[in-house]
């Protein structure tokens, strides 16, 4: 059976594209890429981030910005928007039936190294006892929840670089069993942290073009050698249709389907030959009531490493058969902002429905020659597009892929 659409009414975003839905939109699809050399990441083998821009958290955050970590600023800047976008005023709404739910990676390295190292000089006394309730994954939840009175279900997800696409798979299960009214789901991670670049260095997993920062964030190129690590929020706000329509609210979109799998093969390494994305595009789909041929677009994980874009590329291709939807990847643009990255892709798919522009992939210059896809590429493509996917996968093989209609 075809699960009723839950809508989409607000948008929030944060990203090194930029602070807010309107600049993201318009740096993604102008296919100028965000990454630079990064000085506060020290003298790690690969200084390189994607950072978002300077904003003053304290006028969006308010006073007690002081308390928490960088992902929690971003979280909460982009639910402020979001909240707003979807004209909901949290002083007047049943704050027992608003949900929360963010999807998040991994904890904050920044409060959590620096614990540790004070510990590791037996300056026990310097230990911050705010220590935990800073680092943990649900902070952000639990903050959004605090600013916003959503006193229903409110929770963190953790699905590696899938965490943001899940939150919303997740949001959207909570709103069609009726256990809330409204959920404000995304995902949000910092980790441009010198432990983050390293460790990721160390498995061979980033861009080591230090020579073109810019150019370094490469999916699908043939060139391609790795992500560049990045920060950023997304939050959507949902809710059933006809409650939407009730309110007058403007739908931006429908969350038509989801489904989420595991490939059960490798802690790092996707399967092979994608079996667990062919299961979670399935259910989607059918979930969705769509075919693979009713797809106008796919907003693809495209890390930019190798083995991944053509792990990726192969799946799509089999997929979608010999017409395939034309591709992209965004993280050309924004680099991988890991668990926040499912969400921000989700909403900028979105935004493609609405504008009927399907943004580039940044830095394609010659399409690796074993992806046979229609990868967009160099600039920003017009055309007709009834539904969107947005497919994310993360370490220890978990997929989450999520399917947009036009309203």
């Amino acid at each position: 059976m075809t699960s009723p659409g839950v809508a989409v009414t607000g948008l929030g975003l944060v990203t090194p594209a930029g602070v807010g839905v309107d600049a993201t939109w318009r740096r993604v699809c102008s296919g100028v890429p965000t990454a630079a050399l990064d000085p506060a990441l020290g003298d790690v083998p690969v200084p390189m981030s994607c950072r978002v821009p300077d904003f003053d958290v304290r006028a969006v955050v308010g006073r007690q910005s002081w308390r928490m970590d960088r992902f929690v600023h971003l979280a909460l800047a982009a639910a402020h928007e979001a909240v707003a976008d979807a004209g909901l005023d949290p002083g007047t709404w049943d704050g027992a039936r608003v949900g929360v739910v963010v999807g998040v990676g991994t904890e904050s390295k920044d409060t959590a190294v620096r614990g540790i190292t004070k510990l590791l000089n037996a300056d026990y006394e310097g230990v911050s006892p705010l220590t935990v309730p800073r680092s943990t994954v649900n902070a952000a939840a639990g903050e959004i929840g605090m600013a916003f009175q959503a006193l229903g279900p409110s929770m963190a997800v953790t699905t590696a670089c899938a965490s943001g696409a899940t939150a919303l798979c997740v949001a959207r299960d909570l709103l069609l069993a009726g256990r809330c009214d409204v959920v404000l789901a995304g995902g949000a991670e910092a980790p441009c942290h010198p432990m983050s670049s390293v460790s990721f260095s160390q498995m061979k997993a980033l861009s080591t073009r230090l020579h073109d920062p810019a150019g370094a964030s490469r999916p699908f190129d043939a060139d391609r050698d790795g992500f560049v690590l990045a920060e950023g929020a997304g939050i959507l706000v949902l809710e059933r249709l006809p409650d939407a329509r009730a309110r007058r609210a403007p739908v931006r979109a429908l969350l038509a389907g989801h489904g989420t799998s595991t490939d059960g093969f490798h802690h790092a390494a996707a399967h092979p030959e994608g079996a667990g994305l062919v299961r979670a595009f399935t259910t989607a789909l059918a979930d969705a009531g769509l075919g693979p041929a009713d797809i106008g677009h796919v907003n693809a994980h495209g890390t930019s490493t190798p083995m991944n874009d053509r792990i990726e590329g192969d799946t799509l291709r089999r997929l979608f058969g010999h017409r395939p939807p034309p591709v992209t990847s965004t993280k050309g643009v924004t680099g991988h902002m890991l668990g926040a990255a499912g969400a921000v892709e989700a909403a900028l798919g979105v935004l493609t429905l609405q504008h009927q522009v399907i943004p580039p992939t940044a830095n394609l210059e010659r399409l690796d020659p074993e992806i046979d896809l229609d990868v967009v590429a160099k600039e920003a493509r017009s055309g007709r597009v009834e539904a969107v996917v947005s497919n994310s996968c993360g370490f220890g093989g978990h997929n989450a892929v999520v399917v947009l209609r036009r309203v």
